[in-house]
């Protein structure tokens, strides 16, 4: 602010500013605070708020074909080549996909209405301002469950032609860590550039108890933040080096952990995908939360959620996660809770540059059903955003897999080879797709306990 007073003193006498001299200065000043506060609400006087009522009315108009009817998982091509443009006042809003993206948050238990209520609401947004290297702008719904994100059109494109593996992959592992993309647009504004972007959920859901962020990349160039005061309200996303000295402390669940991130870094690898984010928050158990997960009732719900369900099992008209199960076998899986399914079923080794897997036999293998081993299926918790939010023994997980789409180019190549000579000695995050999966990989077998 003081470097906005001193422009100010600094006027003609006698000379009346423009207004729009006036605007640019007063969102000057109000930039160098929004960097100090990482959150805040994109109101009328915002640089953003014609974006975003745009983004809320095209989201409105995409999804009103989709409220009345229930998703499907029989998606065809045509689906998944679907573009449709609606006509509004002043701007054209494009939905790419939208059959698919509407099966998959069914999917996952987000139902149309509740979607729709979120991503149009009448409450402003909120603009994220985010230490990322990348231009993009990050925007969060009023309730912070859906982030709204602006990306290239080499990013949409790369998002859309791997479409269909990307949805495969959420299919055979249901309980992925990979981010939730739940749409992909883009608007026209008459003389002004195309702007697309995607929404997915947040892995930060419900934040309000987040005591500490981390964005983990698995190296060490570039990779700390300078943390905020204790006691402050800023919200600051940490990264690896600021992680180094603790652990993310799940017990039994540690095996479970391990396998997953395995198996959805080598998908990326499959893609020759790199740079992406393992997104890490903590937040400390309520006494009460310590005990009422292991009641008999909460383990009904949270069973019924992990083989129905993503987020909302019990909710009608709601697509069911791919890989569902029968009644019956749900009363095998909570069975086998009492008999230990949630001991540690792997034995994790490194061995040369990847991760052996060794599963050791249980008693109830003859007649669990196959799919939640080759599924990697874990017991979800009865809450909110449960596909990314794991209990340990004293601290509640969030955690996802974000930015999936840089690949591996010739251009990221020759940056390679530059930073290995900028850096001899370091490591830096960009590596060829086998490294970058492995590294991360074993960052959180070393970061584990």
């Amino acid at each position: 602010m003081e470097m906005s007073e001193a422009a100010g003193s600094s006027e003609v006498p006698g000379r009346r500013q423009r207004p729009r001299t006036l605007k640019r200065r007063h969102w000057g000043g109000l930039r160098q605070q929004w960097k100090l506060l990482g959150l805040f609400e994109i109101d009328q006087q915002h640089e953003f708020y014609r974006l975003t009522c745009m983004m809320k009315e095209g989201l409105a108009g995409a999804t009103r074909g989709t409220t009345n009817n229930n998703p499907t998982n029989e998606l065809s091509d045509d689906d998944f080549r679907s573009d449709v443009t609606q006509i509004h006042e002043g701007f054209t809003m494009e939905t790419f996909a939208g059959p698919v993206f509407a099966s998959l948050r069914g999917s996952l238990g987000v139902s149309e209405q509740d979607y729709q209520q979120s991503v149009c609401s009448e409450r402003c947004y909120l603009q994220f301002i985010s230490n990322s290297k990348s231009r993009a702008d990050f925007f969060l719904t009023n309730d912070k469950r859906f982030f709204l994100k602006t990306q290239n059109k080499r990013e949409i494109r790369f998002l859309l032609t791997n479409l269909r593996v990307y949805t495969e992959h959420l299919r055979k592992y249901p309980h992925s860590l990979l981010v939730k993309f739940l749409g992909v647009h883009r608007i026209t504004i008459p003389r002004r550039r195309k702007k697309y972007f995607i929404v997915m959920q947040s892995v930060f859901y419900p934040d309000d108890r987040i005591n500490a962020r981390y964005d983990i990349k698995g190296c060490e160039v570039s990779r700390w933040t300078e943390p905020t005061p204790e006691g402050s309200h800023v919200i600051v996303v940490l990264k690896d080096l600021n992680f180094e000295g603790h652990y993310i402390t799940l017990d039994q669940q540690r095996a479970w952990l391990l396998r997953q991130v395995e198996i959805d870094t080598h998908f990326l690898r499959r893609l020759q995908v790199l740079d992406y984010s393992l997104l890490l928050a903590h937040q400390p158990l309520h006494q009460d939360e310590l005990h009422s997960s292991l009641s008999f009732a909460t383990l009904i719900l949270r069973t019924k959620r992990s083989v129905h369900s993503g987020s909302s099992p019990a909710h009608s008209g709601v697509a069911a996660v791919p890989g569902v199960v029968t009644d019956d076998e749900s009363a095998l899986l909570l069975s086998d809770i009492d008999d230990g399914w949630q001991q540690q079923r792997r034995a994790v080794d490194v061995s040369g540059d990847s991760l052996q897997t060794n599963p050791k036999p249980a008693e109830r293998d003859s007649t669990r059903p196959p799919d939640f081993r080759a599924q990697n299926r874990r017991l979800l918790p009865d809450l909110k955003n449960p596909l990314h939010i794991i209990d340990g023994p004293e601290q509640r997980y969030f955690i996802g897999i974000i930015d999936i789409f840089t690949v591996y180019s010739f251009k990221k190549r020759i940056e390679h080879l530059w930073k290995r000579l900028r850096h001899p000695g370091r490591s830096f995050s960009t590596v060829s797709p086998q490294t970058y999966c492995i590294r991360l990989c074993h960052w959180v077998q070393d970061h584990t306990k």
